[in-house]
């Protein structure tokens, strides 16, 4: 597992701890975690939930009337780097 879907799992494994089901999806370049959020969530629960999330590259809530309220991570995979890192076009 990349150290993107590591830190993602963790977050999932947070938000869960903290009772919002959850979802991991690995992509191509990017793990995304996605949970549910009840309605009537405390002040204190929220504050928890943000600093659960802000180990991740970015973060969201998708609210809306049909599906209610989504919370969002995305952690990104990191790129390798080689000899030649401003590519073939790079002058030095």
């Amino acid at each position: 597992m990349p150290a993107s879907g590591v830190t993602a799992a963790a977050i999932a494994a947070r938000l869960s701890a903290l009772g919002l089901p959850t979802r991991v999806e690995e992509h191509g370049r990017h793990t995304s975690v996605e949970a549910e959020v009840p309605d009537g969530l405390s002040a204190e629960l929220w504050r928890e939930v943000l600093d659960v999330v802000a180990a991740a590259d970015r973060f969201g809530l998708l609210a809306t009337s049909l599906n209610g309220r989504t919370l969002w991570a995305v952690v990104r995979r990191t790129v390798p780097t080689t000899g030649d890192v401003g590519g073939p076009g790079h002058q030095r």
